[in-house]
Order: C-alpha cells, then sequence, then structure tokens
C-alpha cells in the first residue's frame, strides 16, 4: 500500500467531523419541516371517540353533558364535529370527578398515603422496542389522567428526540438529567424538568454528556463521594414527587451505574424482551448480571424493595411460529410476570417514528383505519394492563 492508500488520521477525524455537520443540518431540515410552522411539536385534537374510550364517558353522556353546558366548549371542524385538546380532556375528567357516578374513577392517579410510582423501562440489548414502549406509556398514562413525568437515563437520549428535541444541540451542555446527578454542583430536579406539548407529561431531558456519569460514579466510589450513586435518582425525584402520580424512565441498553442508579429509585420493573433466542438468552445475562449486583448492593444497603417486576413481549409478530413458540415458553417459565398482551411489531408505529411521532400524535386519517386500530388495540391493551399492575401497587383495582 502506498502513502497515498493508507489514511491520515486528520483526514479521517476531518471526513468524520464533516458527515456529523451535513447529518446534523439535513436533521434540522428535516425537523423544520415535520412540524411547520411550529419549531416546536404541537399535540393533535381527539375525535369523540377517542375521548370515550380514554375516560369512560359514553357518546351519548358526551353529547348530553355538552348541550346541558356541564363541558367546556371546544373546537368543531367543518362537520360540526366536536375536537377535543388533551387540556380540556382533562377539564371533562374534572368535571365528572364532581358529578358523575363513581366521580373516584375519573382521577386515577395517586391518593392520600399513595407512593410515586417509579418505572424503569429496561433491556440488556438495543432493539427491544425500549424507547417506543416507554413514550407510548408516559402518553397513555397522560391521556388517562394520571400526571406523568418522563425520565430518559440513555445518552443516547431516543426519548428526547421524540420529545422534539434535538439533544447534541439544545443540551450539547447543560439541561439534562446529568445536571441532576452530577457529584460536583448538582441542580435541583424541577431546573431540569420541560414541560411538553404533551398536557400532564414532563420530561427529563438527556443528552450526550450523561454519559460523563459512569465515569465519574467509578470515581466518586474511589473516594467515597456522598451521596452514593445508589441514591443520587431517589434524592432527586424527592424534590418534585408531589407533582407526579408516575415516573417513566428509559434506561441504557447496558448495565452501569446509569442503569443501575435508575432500578434502585425504581419502584417497579418492566422488561422488554423480543422473543427470539438471541433475545431471551440476552436477557437471561441481563437479568443474571443483574441479580448478582443487587444482591451485592442489597449487602451493603439494605434490602432493594420493587413492588413488581413485569416482563413486556415486544415486536411481536402473531404470524411469526418461532416467535410464538418463544412467547409460550417465556410465559411457561415466568408464569404472570409476562404481560398477557405483547407489544406489535407494526410499520405504522415505524413510520410515525421517521417525523418523531407516536400512535397517538398521528391524526387518524394519516393511518389506514384497519391498520391503526390493530396497532391502537395492542399499544392500549398493554398499557391498560399494565396499569393495573400500578393500581395494585397503590391497593386498589384499577378503576
Amino acid at each position: 500500500m502506498t502513502d497515498k492508500q493508507i489514511p491520515q488520521a486528520e483526514s479521517i477525524a476531518a471526513t468524520i467531523a464533516a458527515h456529523a455537520s451535513r447529518l446534523s443540518e439535513a436533521l434540522n431540515v428535516h425537523m423544520r419541516n415535520s412540524f411547520q410552522p411550529d419549531s416546536r411539536k404541537v399535540l393533535r385534537k381527539f375525535q369523540p371517540a377517542e375521548v370515550s374510550e380514554l375516560t369512560g364517558i359514553s357518546l351519548s353522556n358526551l353529547r348530553t353533558r355538552h348541550l346541558e353546558g356541564d363541558f367546556p366548549e371546544v373546537e368543531t371542524d367543518p362537520r360540526g364535529r366536536r375536537l377535543y385538546s388533551a387540556a380540556e380532556i382533562d377539564q371533562i375528567r374534572h368535571v365528572m370527578a364532581r358529578t358523575g357516578r363513581n366521580g373516584a374513577a375519573y382521577l386515577p392517579g395517586r391518593r392520600d398515603g399513595d407512593t410515586l410510582q417509579v418505572i424503569s423501562i429496561v433491556n440488556f440489548k438495543g432493539g427491544s422496542s425500549k424507547t417506543t414502549t416507554a413514550i407510548h406509556l408516559a402518553q397513555r398514562y397522560a391521556l388517562r389522567g394520571y400526571r406523568v413525568l418522563a425520565v430518559d437515563m440513555d445518552p443516547q437520549a431516543s426519548l428526547t428526540t421524540m420529545f422534539g428535541y434535538r439533544p447534541e444541540i439544545e443540551f450539547s451542555e447543560t439541561g439534562t438529567i446529568y445536571d441532576a446527578l452530577k457529584y460536583q454542583d448538582p441542580v435541583p430536579l424541577s431546573e431540569v424538568v420541560r414541560k411538553t406539548y404533551f398536557h400532564n407529561l414532563d420530561l427529563a431531558p438527556a443528552g450526550l454528556l450523561l454519559s460523563e456519569y459512569e465515569t465519574e460514579t467509578a470515581y466518586a466510589l474511589q473516594h467515597k463521594q456522598d451521596p452514593p450513586f445508589t441514591q443520587r435518582l431517589a434524592i432527586a425525584l424527592d424534590e418534585i414527587e408531589e407533582n407526579y402520580d408516575i415516573v417513566i424512565i428509559d434506561c441504557p441498553p447496558q448495565l452501569g451505574f446509569t442503569t443501575m442508579t435508575a432500578l434502585l429509585a425504581s419502584t417497579g420493573l418492566l422488561i422488554t424482551v423480543v422473543p427470539s433466542m438471541l433475545d431471551v438468552a440476552s436477557m437471561a445475562q441481563f437479568l443474571e448480571m443483574a441479580g448478582e449486583t443487587v444482591q451485592t448492593l442489597e449487602e451493603a444497603t439494605g434490602p432493594i424493595d420493587w413492588s413488581f417486576l413485569k416482563f413486556l413481549i415486544s415486536r411481536f409478530e402473531p404470524t411469526d411460529v418461532p416467535q410464538s413458540q418463544m412467547a409460550g415458553f417465556l410465559r411457561s417459565i415466568l408464569l404472570d410476570q409476562v404481560l398477557t398482551i405483547p407489544m406489535l411489531k407494526s410499520t405504522a408505529i415505524s413510520d410515525a417514528g421517521m417525523t418523531q411521532q407516536t400512535i397517538y400524535e398521528l391524526d387518524p386519517g394519516q393511518v389506514v383505519k384497519k391498520t391503526r386500530d390493530r396497532i391502537l388495540e395492542s399499544v392500549n391493551g398493554v398499557a391498560d394492563e399494565f396499569e393495573k399492575t400500578i393500581q395494585a401497587a397503590w391497593g386498589r383495582k384499577a378503576e
């Protein structure tokens, strides 16, 4: 090989930097086009049938209460059909809580004596729909009337990106969950949390700087800096816990200090797993390592008390025989710890993700009705089944 053929370090670095610059600019153009005319995402409005499904109010009762003036006036489309913002749906919930039969059912969140539910979505392997699960659960529960905080603990910041941010630009130096966790001059978590375009749903963003937490924690352990990583997120959450019913944490796909910090602040875990031999083997490895790590921590700090540990079969294709067999195998081993309803693999979700949207954000007219109904049945089913687990942790059945 001649000298000309040998790539020089400087030219490789320059090439990488140039690619990064071009990609960043292209992504900026893509997001501006996606979210015109605003630079930030705006949540669509919801049709009466969707409001009925979310609240449990029948369509006839919804119409009657509007005619009687009990509910707020809302926008109508050219055909005279009402359209509701998420905030207006929440107003209706509170009206029903005051005036409807079994009013408590319309406000399913925390009551006196209920602890904040902190749920980590975890998997040792990428590509298991961890972030997809986290954002859909967070949005579903916000629409269902819970006050939700989404915490992005993955330096790749995919969850943050789904909320319409460019973390590598907007949070390159500050403004992320790292600011509340770092060992030198941490800030209150309330200074990090951002309101989102989704009513009842706030975000603690992530960015690449969060990766520093791993090396800083190793140094802090050597030098016995307090509070230790086992307590840092729990302490941060204490400051804002009265503002929320549920915290959903999207963890990175490895068992490092960042993930363990999230797990030790959690009241429950949801592990996503694709029903394939490689993914199940990876999950088994994750569980073994997590078990050993938790046991070591318990010997040092005392018992770690999770209210629940559940498994979600994700990216499931019902017509795939090997997948169905592996799903059955998982259920035979893990029994009722596996959620009954799987999260289906869906091109609708994948396509929506191209514009940083979820199935809840897509206008119904953007997707073929049969396709939309199929994936909504799956996503809603997963969220509603898991909601019963959350309600059970509060000592009551889901209303």
